[in-house]
């Protein structure tokens, strides 16, 4: 199973401007966090932030702030500013799969269960997800995610808690409940399918 760019979303959790020094090797993290950024531009994928107590640990950093203005349409990228360590508890679920447009015509008098949903309402049933803390704000978002049908691939080497040791058992815990694990370089062939593709070059900058 690969990651198809047309049925994709990004979440990219909590990159925080007073929770990032924090984290392990947030250099590197921060940079995969902006190559996911750039990609989803560049494949039209649409992008969703969440900021945990934004008044307490501030906005989404300047860096991944910036790279989301300047490559991604406004339409395509929406904040959700949260309490609940999972945003699902928040209502992100419900930003990913919105509801079903009303049925036109006759199809009304039809009973419910045999309504065809919109496709809109079906669409984009993947979730790329990366963010901080991955044993936290993350595991608890990609296990509710999970819980609610979605198909969850978790970015790793885009993905940091304070400690190894929390970072890694996060990672443990969601490929036990089904998540799957891949790389920033994985999302973004995966996303492309073929060198044929128009921005073949464009991601190729990006990763190397």
């Amino acid at each position: 199973m690969l990651l198809d760019a047309d049925d994709s979303q990004l979440v990219l959790v909590d990159y925080q401007i007073k929770l990032m020094p924090a984290m392990l090797d947030a250099p590197a993290v921060m940079a995969n966090a902006v190559r996911l950024a750039r990609l989803a531009a560049l494949m039209s994928v649409p992008v969703v932030l969440t900021e945990q107590a934004p008044s307490k640990l501030g906005a989404t950093v300047a860096e991944l702030a910036a790279a989301l203005r300047a490559d991604t349409p406004p339409a395509a990228v929406r904040t959700l500013a949260k309490m609940q360590f999972s945003a699902v508890e928040e209502g992100l679920g419900d930003w990913l799969r919105p509801p079903p447009k009303p049925v036109q015509g006759n199809a009304r008098s039809l009973p419910k269960h045999l309504q065809k949903a919109s496709a809109d309402a079906e669409s984009r049933a993947t979730i790329v997800l990366a963010g901080c803390e991955a044993h936290v704000c993350l595991l608890q978002t990609a296990l509710d995610l999970l819980e609610d049908e979605f198909e969850v691939w978790v970015v790793t080497d885009a993905c940091s808690s304070r400690t190894e040791r929390n970072r890694d058992a996060a990672f443990d815990r969601l490929a036990g409940a089904g998540a799957e694990l891949v790389t920033t370089e994985m999302v973004a062939f995966e996303w492309l399918r073929s060198a044929e593709h128009p921005a073949f070059h464009d991601v190729q900058a990006l990763v190397k």
